[in-house]
């Protein structure tokens, strides 16, 4: 859960209202999550109806975005200013529709002023995944040595294994650690996000993925099926939007990555 709880730590950072904190974002609610696989047609029918959740634009390039385009392949153009647009671009066809939203505002109201973050990477950000009727979210975070620093008392290590967490539960599962031939190492493991927690949120099972970075630096992605409770877009995805291989290949490319 602790890396569930960094990625929103940078959103969380700035707000100025301690209601807004990461772990209560993420805080698990273990009778809501019981009822995951139970959700009606019913419900899947009013997402589709409502259309998508739209956060008000308060002007800047940091402000969440409310885009919503389809997965369209590596060949498909996207607007500069678009990052739901270039993120569609880099993943296949089937991943399904994809928009830049902000899930402090969803799950707890938070105006744009306080769900803003900067942004190190070009697609830094939260997106809500569509297809077949769920909801699914992609989060990415690039942390500069400096923050990973500020965060752990040091910078991230490549050759650190993330797979052992002596001592600490729960412990990541299909944990598989990758080096690179470049002196990266991207480690990706499952979560099931089973804890219990006071809040009205319960999260689906994840895949998240870690690439370490030479120069301390680190980037941080979730692959999350999806939330259910307070703000929820609409049932869980059956499996994460994004498989372990498309981490990977999205994870390594120099899209994702500030030029220069």
């Amino acid at each position: 859960m602790n890396d569930v709880r960094e990625l929103l730590g940078r959103a969380v950072e700035g707000a100025g209202k301690p209601e807004f904190s990461a772990g209560a974002v993420y805080a698990k609610a273990a009778r809501i999550r019981r009822r995951r696989r139970a959700a009606a047609s019913a419900a899947v029918l009013a997402v589709v109806a409502a259309g998508a959740f739209t956060l008000p634009r308060a002007g800047g390039d940091e402000d969440p975005v409310h885009t919503s385009v389809a997965s369209a392949g590596p060949s498909s153009s996207a607007s500069a200013d678009d990052r739901a647009g270039r993120l569609a671009a880099l993943l296949p066809p089937d991943v399904g529709e994809i928009e830049e939203v902000s899930l402090l505002a969803l799950i707890r109201g938070a105006t744009p002023e306080q769900a803003r973050t900067a942004r190190l990477g070009p697609l830094d950000g939260q997106y809500a995944i569509r297809k077949d009727g769920g909801v699914g979210y992609l989060v990415l975070t690039l942390e500069d040595r400096e923050t990973v620093e500020q965060k752990t008392g040091r910078p991230a290590d490549p050759d650190e294994d993330l797979c052992v967490r002596v001592g600490q539960e729960p412990s990541r599962t299909d944990c598989e650690r990758e080096p690179l031939p470049d002196g990266r190492t991207l480690t990706t493991w499952r979560d099931t996000m089973d804890v219990g927690g006071d809040d009205s949120v319960g999260w689906g099972p994840e895949l998240a993925a870690r690439l370490t970075q030479s120069d301390g630096s680190q980037f941080l992605v979730r692959s999350s099926t999806g939330f259910e409770g307070t703000g929820t877009q609409g049932p869980l995805l059956s499996e994460p939007p994004l498989t372990r291989q498309q981490l990977k290949k999205l994870l390594t490319g120099p899209e994702v990555l500030p030029k220069g």
